[in-house]
């Protein structure tokens, strides 16, 4: 999910070699969810900071909390989504929960929209967001992708995983559609402020005479789907995790169908507000800690996302 970023073209890298999560395993939608249910929290990581071999990396005044506070979209199957009993699941909680247990913190995951968590880190609501986003420069500098005029201070982002955007349709009338390009005249629902809602506006000004894309934005994924199913769109588009995941548990697998190949390869970032290195630094470096004695194998493992795993903690390695 990639609120406001670089809208690169199909064939980039975020491709289908990164197309990486193995629609066959079990992947469980990640969710982008609405900022209302912030009462319905994650809490991971509960070893104790004495037993933590990397509490010590901490900035004090995290250390004195024992929390980290999470900014995530909620409703990201299967990144970050919320099971039928209420609890939080999917990638990124069991990723944080590995970290917790390196830093002797919870990590506390807080619901909020895909495009305001960002605002929510500079606000200091949150001390982390971690919800599938792209890391991207102009995230990184602040930029806001569409006008690239710059909106805030920027971020800084660690790098977890590698994931590309598809395309999907109604299973069985894919509408000619099997690019970007085949959507022109047509009507794409999105969830607002992702690396589809960027690719789709790049390109609709390249349409001509084809006819602009109709572009619906959703609050999260979920309604997006919800729309398509309906009949109220030709396609919809998401990071491929997610869509592949749709496409395998929606009505059965029955409702959706995934069509052309993935674009925009591009990793997915925990991101800081600029300015805070130390927690920076401690991310990374724990991040770096599970890769190492394979608790962030075993992750990417149990969801079936193989393909866009990493072998290292970058900081803002995105273009």
């Amino acid at each position: 999910m990639t609120a406001s970023t670089l809208c690169r073209t199909t064939a980039k890298s975020r491709i289908a070699a990164v197309c990486a999560v193995a629609v066959a395993g079990t992947l469980l939608l990640t969710a982008c969810g609405d900022q209302t249910d912030s009462a319905s929290k994650k809490e991971s990581g509960s070893a104790s900071a004495d037993k933590a071999p990397l509490a010590d990396l901490l900035p004090q005044s995290v250390k004195d909390k024992g929390e980290i506070k999470v900014g995530s979209d909620i409703a990201y199957p299967p990144v970050e989504f919320k099971d039928k009993s209420g609890k939080t699941v999917g990638i990124d909680p069991d990723l944080a929960d590995a970290l917790g247990k390196q830093l002797g913190v919870k990590f506390t995951f807080e619901n909020g929209t895909f495009d305001t968590l960002l605002t929510g880190l500079r606000s200091k609501r949150y001390d982390l967001a971690m919800s599938a986003m792209t890391d991207t420069k102009d995230r990184q500098e602040g930029v806001d992708s569409e006008t690239k005029k710059k909106v805030g201070e920027g971020v800084d982002f660690i790098d977890y995983f590698t994931a590309g955007v598809s395309i999907y349709t109604k299973k069985g009338d894919d509408k000619g559609i099997s690019a970007w390009s085949d959507l022109c005249g047509k009507k794409l629902v999105v969830q607002r402020g992702t690396v589809s809602h960027d690719l789709a506006k790049a390109e609709s000004t390249k349409c001509g005479s084809k006819g602009k894309i109709t572009i619906e934005p959703f609050d999260n994924d979920l309604e997006a789907q919800t729309r398509l199913r309906g009949g109220g769109a030709d396609a919809g588009s998401s990071d491929f995790p997610v869509a592949a995941y749709a496409v395998k548990t929606s009505g059965g697998g029955k409702d959706f169908q995934l069509v052309g190949d993935q674009v925009e390869a591009a990793p997915y970032g925990i991101a800081v507000a600029k300015g805070n290195d130390d927690l920076t630094k401690a991310i990374q470096a724990a991040l770096d800690a599970i890769i190492k004695n394979g608790e962030y194998d075993k992750v990417i493992a149990k969801w079936g996302v193989q393909a866009g795993a990493v072998t290292e903690a970058k900081i803002n390695g995105g273009s």
